[in-house]
């Protein structure tokens, strides 16, 4: 009678053991995939941002130095140019997104 508890111990043992290792594997290992995921996008959005801001500015610059730039009545043509770059960076980036998931 002894070896009949001592088999259903080991059995709850290995149950136990195993539901444990699936939680773990379901739970925690999505998470940190997440998490490092979550860390590269917002890494690479901060600098992204940074990289576009100062970018856009050249652009502003360079048409301001040129006749258009500096003429008093189609002055305000330099900031609409620099808007029409900003949509089409902005396009161009949206169209090169891919869903992605967070186990890689």
């Amino acid at each position: 009678m002894a070896e009949h508890f001592d088999a259903e111990k080991v059995k709850f043992t290995e149950l136990y053991v195993l539901v444990v290792t699936y939680a773990k594997q379901q739970t925690i290992d999505p998470i940190r995939g997440a998490g490092r995921w979550l860390g590269f996008g917002i890494a690479g959005a901060i600098l992204m941002s940074i990289g576009l801001v100062i970018g856009v500015l050249g652009v502003l610059r360079l048409i301001q130095t040129t006749p258009l730039g500096t003429s008093n009545t189609w002055s305000w043509t330099t900031y609409l140019i620099t808007i029409i770059v900003c949509i089409v960076i902005g396009k161009f980036t949206l169209s090169r997104i891919k869903r992605g998931t967070l186990e890689k």
